[in-house]
């Protein structure tokens, strides 16, 4: 049976994933859910392919869904284990001998605003104690850029649950000298504010030679849309199975 392994992206966690998880389970899917170590400063991509790689052990037909940053730690699972399908959600796609720091200019991300609205809702956490919450860190505001389409509680719980990120491995080249040879798909959703579909149309193109598949939803469609998504997998892993 499959297994799908869930990547989180920056500063996120498992429980970001935990209505798709459910919703997988619930139609008897195996899921693994990872934990990276955001928040340790001595840890690079290769200890955050450890992570994945630890939590996998044992199991076989992974499909592997990857989630923003995670796009720059996918690949190297997949060099160190056998993978079905590489599932891209919305996710950054590097090259050999990039660092994710450098990816944005590289791509030419069209708006330096988001990227700043970006690094402050994943910092209100830890640094705005008794100081005023920026608008970017303000689920549902016109800032927001990942949880603009969540019902208000549920927006709230996810930025609340953001975890620090440290910047050790944006900083360190991509390690990988080619993608490895592995099914890719690429899912990006058309109302996604961090990465906009035109954006990522043309990135997907370039560095992955494909065009992407496209979902209605903002960037944390596991959470404002989980069947769907759930739906979508279901059809990558049967189809990469047949």
């Amino acid at each position: 049976m499959t297994t799908f392994v869930l990547i989180p992206g920056a500063a996120c966690d498992s429980w970001h994933w935990h209505l798709l998880a459910a919703e997988l389970r619930a139609r008897g899917r195996e899921v693994v859910s990872v934990d990276l170590p955001c928040d340790d400063d001595a840890a690079g991509l290769d200890e955050y392919a450890d992570a994945v790689v630890a939590a996998v052990a044992g199991r076989e037909r992974l499909t592997l869904v990857a989630h923003s940053f995670a796009g720059f730690t996918a690949p190297l699972v997949c060099a160190r284990v056998p993978v079905d399908l590489l599932v891209l959600l919305a996710a950054m796609v590097p090259l050999p001998g990039e660092a994710p720091v450098d990816w944005w200019a590289a791509t030419r991300h069209p708006d330096a605003q988001v990227r700043r609205a970006g690094r402050a809702a994943q910092k209100a956490e830890g640094d705005t104690a008794g100081k005023p919450v920026p608008e970017s860190a303000v689920p549902g505001s016109a800032a927001d850029p990942f949880f603009q389409d969540l019902p208000p509680e549920l927006g709230a719980e996810a930025a609340a649950r953001w975890r620090r990120q440290s910047e050790t491995p944006a900083s360190r080249p991509w390690p990988l000298a080619a993608w490895p040879a592995v099914a890719t798909r690429f899912l990006l959703c058309r109302q996604d504010r961090l990465f906009p579909a035109p954006f990522l149309r043309t990135v997907v193109r370039e560095r992955l030679g494909a065009a992407p598949d496209e979902m209605e939803g903002g960037h944390f469609p596991m959470l404002s849309r989980p069947a769907e998504l759930a739906d979508r997998l279901e059809r990558y892993s049967r189809t990469a199975a047949g």
